[in-house]
């Protein structure tokens, strides 16, 4: 198991029990326990969570997961969602907004958004798309979350709201045949401010979301315009028969 992959493995039984120990972390994870004291240090340098007494707990602020964790995870799986939302997107837009998520940041970097107008409250997206000549990037502001690496709260809304959007790309925490989830309360904020002030919505997510665990119902399936996915199983293609769905 990679380096990143044991992370995303820890994360994932943290949010799930609240706390671990590092015996346990590494007979599940299969690895010494040296190793697992080593992610951990890591971890918590990141702002994940916190070492206790032989073990971790998972911090209550830490809502977010670390950008450079989401860009490395399912990074396979990101790259195919991408190739199929560049084939999907609207050609007519002058106007875009970019969520915080590792999954839109992969189709940004892509998209041709020569004298396009991009809206985004990522900070890593305002870095890598500030390099790029012809682009009107417009970052609102608010609270910056260290983790997410992300601009939210009561501001952040105030002056998107102002805005008039031709397109919205966003992806989400979590799936479910109901709708969309956020464990931010901040960024489902953001992400219900931007929707009701968007023209054409469409949902980025590889199949990986429906696993995820979700706390914030952001949207129902059904308000989105197109839903993007890498892939999905039989099973679910049937549950979400009738959907804007592209696989």
């Amino acid at each position: 198991m990679l380096n990143n992959e044991r992370k995303d493995a820890i994360l994932k039984i943290l949010q799930k029990n609240g706390v671990a120990t590092v015996s346990y972390l590494a007979s599940t994870l299969f690895v010494s326990e040296a190793t697992v004291r080593r992610d951990l240090s890591e971890m918590q340098n990141m702002g994940l969570l916190r070492r206790s007494h032989g073990g971790a707990v998972l911090l209550e602020s830490a809502e977010e997961v670390s950008i450079f964790v989401r860009m490395e995870e399912n990074a396979n799986e990101k790259s195919q969602v991408a190739m199929k939302a560049l084939k999907n997107l609207p050609s007519d837009f002058k106007t875009v907004f970019l969520d915080s998520s590792s999954t839109v940041l992969t189709v940004a970097r892509q998209m041709d958004l020569t004298d396009k107008t991009v809206i985004t409250n990522s900070l890593q997206a305002v870095v890598q798309l500030s390099r790029i000549r012809g682009i009107n990037l417009i970052v609102p502001g608010g609270t910056v979350s260290p983790r997410g690496h992300s601009i939210t709260g009561s501001w952040t809304n105030r002056l998107i709201s102002e805005f008039r959007f031709d397109l919205m790309l966003s992806s989400c925490a979590a799936i479910d045949t109901h709708g969309v989830y956020e464990n931010s309360l901040d960024q489902r904020e953001v992400k219900r401010t931007v929707f009701n002030r968007s023209a054409v919505r469409i949902l980025l997510a590889d199949h990986t979301k429906f696993e995820m665990p979700g706390t914030y119902l952001v949207e129902p399936l059904s308000a989105f315009d197109k839903i993007i996915f890498d892939e999905l199983s039989e099973s679910r293609r049937l549950a979400l028969k009738g959907l804007p769905i592209i696989v």
